[in-house]
């Protein structure tokens, strides 16, 4: 390695930004929100808490606080800190004056993390973990280091609105099979249904089979989940072998990388470092909070009406995109008025410790919950109510946001953190303060 990628180390503590320190510390605990029901219940839960966890009293309530507030909103703010972060990183070291050494440390970042998503995925049995995709659609991010606002913008609505055009295209073709399907129950028994109306049908039935699965296929997937280990890791290898595949290629690239495109403008217009006025947040927040809840509210509601069915799900699914970037505008703007405010300093400094070790406490969720819920521990999937699961959320958030700060008072980074920047730059920085 070079005398000059050698100087092109790990950001130092006096180079961080503590806005997006506390935003990423939030967006991580936010994250748990969603993600405690893939962990203690079945996948198909959830969006649906018919499936299982209860749908009554404060199961219900829980879910309608986080399709409102939640849902992909925290999601969405994490991928939007992971393009910052790329943009911090490159410009850093290429003030620092690197040329080519600059893709190389890149590149090597990005590659590792898809290999922390495979191993976090497959080994740490997280089908539900997000590294893999940032680092696949994190390889395209490079060349837009130095581009302008205006277009990332504009890259952002192209992406995000031919997402939506291809979920509508999917949507049409899902009712269309719902006709086939009701066209089919006319026919009797002894009539032949014609072949076109039979593959509809069929297909139909296959969709809602896998939305809203019966009592006994959801026992099957519960009771998979309390086998051993190695058990463990053929029944959870094809659940990640179909996320990391068709669900990264079919979703991912209109979900994660335009949010990656949108951090990097509004890192670049000043609106994710604290750095705009009080009111400009205030104006922000009450647009962003307007709009989305507003969507929101008309999806909540829809999915309440019809109980959840796969019709409902599929018809709120085109709003979705909308909703969810509005409402994470609304608690970027939050969270950047509670960074220029003077009280509750001792939470925005266990915040910021969070989101400095991100990547260590991501994975910590996954080892947590793994114990458990799953048969390597205590077996608990599927056996808490859908409310009782953020009992565990509250002692991980308690537990993490005590020991953060404990942990960098003796240690320059986290220890996922500090392996993966001696890969990065090819030698151990120094771990103790």
């Amino acid at each position: 390695m070079s005398d000059l990628t050698s100087s092109l180390g790990p950001i130092q503590s006096s180079d961080r930004i503590n806005s997006l320190d506390i935003l990423r510390g939030v967006a991580l605990l936010g994250i748990l929100l969603m993600n405690i029901i893939g962990f203690g219940l079945v996948f198909m839960a959830y969006g649906d808490p018919t499936v299982q966890g209860g749908a009554d009293g404060w199961n219900l309530k829980i879910w309608i606080i986080n399709n409102m507030l939640f849902e992909g909103t925290m999601r969405a703010m994490f991928s939007m800190l992971f393009g910052v972060g790329m943009v911090l990183m490159t410009i850093r070291m290429e003030n620092r004056g690197g040329g080519i050494e600059v893709a190389d440390i890149y590149y090597r970042r990005t590659i590792w993390l898809l290999i922390f998503g495979v191993i976090h995925a497959y080994l740490l049995l997280w089908a539900g973990e997000i590294l893999f995709a940032y680092g696949l659609f994190g390889l395209f991010l490079f060349p837009f280091r130095h581009t302008k606002p205006r277009k990332l913008y504009m890259a952002v609505a192209f992406l995000t609105l031919f997402g939506v055009g291809l979920q509508t295209f999917q949507y049409f073709s899902h009712m269309e099979n719902l006709e086939k399907f009701e066209l089919a129950q006319e026919y009797s028994e002894d009539e032949d249904i014609p072949q076109e109306i039979k593959k509809g049908k069929e297909a139909w039935e296959g969709m809602v089979d896998e939305m809203k699965p019966g009592k006994q296929k959801v026992h099957h997937m519960t009771e998979a989940m309390h086998q051993g280990y190695f058990e463990l890791l053929l029944y959870v290898g094809h659940i990640n072998h179909l996320v990391q595949t068709t669900y990264n290629y079919d979703y991912n690239p209109w979900d994660v990388l335009p949010m990656m495109l949108l951090g990097i403008a509004l890192y670049r217009k000043k609106v994710i470092t604290a750095e705009l006025t009080t009111k400009s947040y205030l104006v922000m927040m009450l647009i962003g909070y307007g709009m989305g809840l507003s969507i929101n509210y008309y999806e909540t509601q829809t999915l309440l009406d019809n109980n959840f069915s796969v019709e409902s799900v599929l018809t709120t699914g085109l709003t979705y995109h909308f909703g969810r970037i509005a409402v994470a505008f609304g608690h970027i703007a939050l969270v950047m008025l509670f960074c220029k405010a003077s009280f509750l300093g001792f939470l925005k400094s266990s915040l910021a410790a969070v989101g400095k070790m991100a990547l260590t406490n991501y994975v910590m969720h996954s080892v947590i919950c793994a114990f458990i819920f799953t048969g390597i521990g205590f077996s608990m999937f599927g056996q808490l109510k859908r409310f009782e699961l953020y009992y565990v959320v509250i002692a991980i958030w308690l537990f993490q946001l005590a020991v953060s700060p404990l942990w960098l008072r003796y240690f320059r980074f986290g220890p996922l953190e500090w392996v993966w920047r001696s890969l990065i730059y090819g030698k151990r920085p120094a771990f103790k303060r």
